[in-house]
């Protein structure tokens, strides 16, 4: 026999609860669901710091990579957003802590950039060899 719970089709801020429990959540923790029992679900980049969202097309992931976003973004992160549509981020484009690319030089440039800094890196960190 199984047994299952519904889960909420939607979530609002002023479901029940719902809001103080994203309070109670380190600053280095987003809200990704709720289990069936109503408690919030969370992933914490200080304990695991990469998260993986995976799905075909219509799967949501983008949904859940702009909620995962404006989480952080709210805690005081700087957001990198590489649009390669041009259009399905535009809602990060003019937010002040975040880079938003939407061209292929824009992507090309960030992502040298990013490269450099990941270098930059691995060069502090004298227990580590670089690849």
């Amino acid at each position: 026999m199984t047994n299952t719970t519904a889960l909420p089709k939607l979530l609002r801020l002023t479901d029940p609860g719902l809001r103080e429990q994203l309070q109670a959540l380190p600053a280095s923790a987003a809200l990704i669901g709720i289990s069936t029992d109503g408690r919030a679900i969370a992933v914490d980049i200080d304990a695991a710091p990469h998260i993986l969202v995976c799905s075909g097309a219509g799967g949501g992931s983008t949904t859940i990579l702009r909620t995962l976003t404006a989480q952080f973004l709210h805690q005081g992160a700087h957001a990198l957003v590489l649009d390669t549509t041009r259009v399905a981020h535009l809602w990060a484009r003019n937010l002040p802590t975040v880079t938003h690319r939407g061209n292929v030089a824009g992507i090309h440039d960030a992502l040298l950039g990013l490269a450099s800094e990941f270098q930059h890196r691995i060069d502090l960190d004298g227990d580590r060899t670089p690849p």
